[in-house]
């Protein structure tokens, strides 16, 4: 049986069906739009869909690196951050998403598997406590809390785009 098919219950459960209901909302909202779409800025902000798509991925990824190996391991590849919200030339939606999905299925194979009571000492940075951990499920929910927050930015820049509604 792969991860994907495993049944969890308890916690875990509860912790990987709440990330996949929000990683859901999130790509609803880009259903059957064109390349174009999707990297178009429809408000005054510099987001755009395809770009809120990477930067969930991204972030997703970079914590789960964290989870496994600590903040060294979250820094362990360099990050464009402004690059992160927008998508670049050469990049489309199908192959955003598919990166999407990929980090989703490495995200659901450590739910089931890793100590949700570990933890690491937090990055260094202006946002954090400074020498607070995070156990991963900690982490998790922080993931949680962040693909909720981007499905709704996610939502508002669809309506701007097309009038549809995730969400609504």
């Amino acid at each position: 049986m792969n991860v994907s098919e495993q049944v969890l219950t308890g916690e875990r459960a509860d912790l990987r069906t709440t990330l996949c209901r929000h990683r859901g909302f999130l790509r609803q909202t880009v259903q059957g739009l064109t390349d174009e779409q999707a990297a178009r800025r429809s408000t005054v902000s510099e987001l755009c869909l395809g770009g809120l798509i990477k930067h969930v991925a991204v972030t997703e990824e970079r914590w789960m690196w964290f989870a496994v190996g600590g903040a060294e391991a979250m820094r362990s590849q360099p990050l464009d951050w402004a690059g992160q919200f927008r998508m670049t030339e050469g990049e489309t939606l199908a192959g955003l998403l598919a990166e999407f999905d990929r980090v989703a299925t490495e995200t659901d194979a450590l739910i089931a598997t890793l100590d949700l009571d570990a933890a690491h000492p937090l990055p260094s940075a202006p946002w954090f406590e400074p020498g607070a951990s995070w156990s991963v499920r900690r982490v998790l929910l922080h993931l949680i809390a962040e693909t909720a927050q981007h499905a709704g930015h996610a939502d508002i820049i669809r309506e701007a785009i097309d009038g549809a509604k995730t969400m609504g």
